[in-house]
C-alpha cells in the first residue's frame, strides 16, 4: 500500500474514498435496492449547516441524511430537494432502516459524534512527532 508522499499525494487524494453499502427496500417495488455512501467531509458540513437554528422534525432530518447519502453505481447523489416531502410520506420502518445505514457509515451514532468532539478539542496543533504507521484495515 503506498504511503502519503509528495509522489503519490495527487493519485491518494485525487480518488475518492467513500464506502458504500447496499440496502434492500422491498417496500418500494419488487427487488428494489439503493446504494448508500459515507458523506465527504464537506457534505458532511453542508448536512449539519442544515441543521443549525433550531428544531427539525425527524422526518426532515431523516430526508435530509438520505440526500446526502443515496447514491448511484458512480457515486452521484439521486435525490434532491424536489424529493424531501416524498421521502417524509414513506414509513418509519424504512426511514429508519436506511438512516440507520448512514448514521452507521457516517460516524454519527451519539458516542461516536462525542467522541469525535472530544478529539476535535484535544487535538495538539501542528506535527504530533509520531512517526507511527496507521493501522486502519479500511484504507
Amino acid at each position: 500500500m503506498p504511503i502519503l508522499s509528495k509522489e503519490t499525494k495527487a493519485a491518494i487524494l485525487g480518488a475518492i474514498h467513500l464506502k458504500t453499502e447496499s440496502v434492500d427496500v422491498p417496500e418500494w417495488g419488487d427487488g428494489v435496492t439503493i446504494l448508500v455512501s459515507e458523506m465527504s467531509g464537506l457534505a458532511r458540513d453542508a448536512f449539519y449547516a442544515k441543521k443549525e437554528g433550531g428544531k427539525v422534525p425527524i422526518s426532515q432530518s431523516q430526508a435530509d441524511l438520505l440526500l446526502a447519502t443515496v447514491v448511484d453505481e458512480t457515486g452521484a447523489l439521486v435525490l434532491d430537494e424536489s424529493d424531501v416531502a416524498s421521502l417524509q410520506a414513506q414509513g418509519t420502518a424504512v426511514l429508519d432502516r436506511v438512516v440507520a445505514v448512514a448514521v452507521r457509515l457516517n460516524g454519527m451514532q451519539p458516542a461516536a459524534v462525542e467522541d469525535a468532539v472530544k478529539n476535535s478539542a484535544a487535538a495538539p496543533s501542528g506535527d504530533s512527532g509520531s512517526s507511527s504507521a496507521s493501522t486502519s484495515a479500511s484504507q
